[in-house]
């Protein structure tokens, strides 16, 4: 793929407590307009374990279990050049205003999904006074991640310890 390829708006509201940043949406998920789209992804299955609930298909299903779980998504990059779903061809990046949805939000704590994003994320905002941790990708291509340690944050970020 050449040129500029966009990616997506921030999902929140005034009441998600956590923001969880990829680095930018693969082929599967700009096709289906939403975040986490490819089946393999394990984004939403981790997400649903955690919190007991059913695992969102539909991306109304997943729009309302963001909203209630008072989760916020985005991408570290909002726009890029980008060869496939390869977050190692990442390049020509805008990075993202995050001042937006802490503005706009109660987001205390900030979870960066995967090596490429949390290096975008550290770079442009490695001061930032809300904690942040580095999570390993839920990329199917990810096959080392460690599903506890996904636990084991969201606990942490929604208990506030």
């Amino acid at each position: 793929m050449s040129g500029l390829v966009k990616g997506f708006e921030p999902f929140y509201n005034g009441e998600s407590r956590v923001l969880i940043l990829g680095s930018f949406p693969s082929v599967k998920s700009r096709e289906q307009s939403f975040y986490y789209g490819h089946p393999q992804n394990a984004f939403w299955r981790i997400l649903a374990t955690c919190f007991g609930e059913d695992k969102p298909l539909t991306v109304e299903e997943k729009k309302a279990f963001l909203e209630r779980n008072k989760i916020a998504l985005w991408d570290i990059v909002t726009e890029c050049e980008i060869v496939g779903s390869r977050d190692e061809t990442i390049k020509n990046f805008k990075v993202a205003n995050l001042s937006e949805v802490l503005q706009n939000s109660s987001v205390s704590c900030i979870l960066v999904n995967g090596g490429r994003a949390f290096t975008i994320f550290e770079k442009h905002y490695g001061g930032i006074e809300i904690p942040y941790f580095r999570l390993p990708s839920t990329s199917p291509a990810n096959a080392r991640r460690k599903d506890d340690e996904w636990y084991t944050a969201l606990r942490r970020a929604f208990s506030g310890t």
